[in-house]
């Protein structure tokens, strides 16, 4: 939830990012890396908090962005148009939503004016003002360093004896700040507190990334049944049928058809492949244009050339696949050993029979043909012929022979010995 907030404050052009943490947040710091964050060291309200990054932006003026982690809808849009309200002359400006069921939420109050004077906590407001709809969404823009300066104005008398930053609201009021109101969706600022709230944030995602996505021209079967990743790109005339997952890192181009039940992660795919039903693309996957990958296959760090097919119940990892090869049903790329992971070259054109095992590090050449049941550990050369048998035994009419024996009583040793 960071990463999105962090990513939507990049996206409207934010020079600094301070992120807020408590001491005890080692995992989030090392996660940080070199990005700035300051220490909140008492929990002691949100206005505690923005002032821990004080120090931090000392001597920096501009357009501060104050914004919570545990609201990463919030679009890059929303908060360029907040920020624009304090380059164009406003001191501060908050960010609210209209809602019929305000429990919970601090109110946004208005003079008769519609001028914001003050945000009231439901903890703190009337029975008049816990009436209004308006309510903060949390999000809030302010002139800098006059954030701080209104923040040592604050104090905690209120109900949980905290420094709410929404006081400063009413603190700039009585200095005469001019004070706008920004209005946006409820969507855009669902606090998540829960594993529920997760999930209702996750349906809200995907709702908006399925539109975007036909608006953009990719017809979905059953919308409500494809899962999208925020990150992945998917082109014009793509068609997906319904129980698809497209996970992180994906581009799939234009004129493809993902079949059901396919799920694909961190792979790339040409024009006009054809994937699925039930495949599994995981990442690595490299494919290029006319590919088709049918059901049960599963690939992994594997590049697969121009019209190359494997339409049946195979495992492909690291590996390189060449343009026009068929891969038979069965076929396993055997690339690790235990401890380390080979690599298995098919050329182009090369034919490989079902249930065949390639032993990495192996290569087949072009045009080559791998009988059906082999196990290869050695390089084929190109147009070669090459496959594995074992010795066939039979025994004529032994089947009835073989059941009448199965069939009959069994004799123990005992018994036969005392006879």
């Amino acid at each position: 939830m960071l990463a999105w907030g962090i990513d939507a404050a990049k996206a409207c052009g934010a020079d600094r990012i301070v992120t807020v943490l408590t001491q005890e947040s080692k995992d989030t710091q090392e996660w940080l890396g070199k990005q700035e964050y300051a220490i909140q060291h008492s929990p002691l309200g949100t206005g505690h908090a923005a002032l821990a990054a004080r120090n931090k932006l000392a001597g920096f003026e501009g357009v501060g962005l104050v914004m919570f982690a545990d609201t990463p809808l919030i679009t890059s849009k929303t908060l360029a148009t907040l920020a624009e309200q304090i380059a164009s002359g406003k001191d501060i400006a908050v960010l609210g939503f209209e809602t019929s069921h305000p429990i919970g939420y601090g109110r946004i109050i208005r003079d008769s004016y519609g001028s914001v004077i003050k945000i009231v906590e439901e903890r703190d407001a009337t029975a008049q003002e816990a009436t209004v709809t308006l309510v903060n969404g949390g999000v809030m823009a302010t002139r800098l360093p006059l954030l701080f300066d209104l923040l040592d104005n604050v104090d905690a008398n209120n109900a949980q004896s905290e420094v709410y930053l929404t006081d400063i609201v009413s603190a700039g009021h009585e200095l005469g700040c001019s004070i706008a109101c920004e209005i946006t969706d409820s969507d855009e600022l669902i606090g998540i507190n829960s594993r529920a709230d997760l999930a209702r944030a996750e349906a809200m995602l995907q709702k908006q990334l399925r539109l975007a996505a036909m608006a953009s021209g990719v017809t979905l079967q059953a919308p409500e049944t494809v899962f999208l990743s925020a990150d992945s790109v998917i082109e014009r005339d793509v068609i997906i049928e319904p129980h698809v997952v497209i996970g992180s890192g994906c581009h799939i181009s234009e004129g493809s058809t993902i079949k059901a039940f396919t799920h694909i992660e961190g792979a790339r795919l040409g024009p006009c492949c054809i994937i699925g039903p039930y495949a599994r693309l995981r990442p690595g996957t490299e494919v290029e244009n006319s590919v088709k990958i049918g059901n049960f296959v599963e690939t992994k760090n594997v590049s697969i050339g121009k019209a190359a097919k494997a339409n049946h119940l195979s495992y492909l990892g690291d590996a390189e696949i060449g343009a026009a090869a068929n891969i038979g049903a069965g076929t396993i790329t055997c690339n690790y050993d235990g401890l380390k992971k080979y690599k298995t070259i098919v050329g182009k054109n090369a034919f490989i029979g079902s249930n065949t095992a390639l032993v990495a590090p192996i290569t087949i050449g072009d045009g080559a043909i791998i009988g059906a049941g082999s196990t290869m550990t050695d390089d084929v050369d190109a147009d070669d012929i090459a496959f594995t048998r074992a010795t066939v035994k039979t025994k004529k009419h032994g089947a009835p022979a073989f059941r009448n024996r199965k069939k009959s009583p069994k004799v123990s040793r005992k018994s036969v010995r005392k006879t």
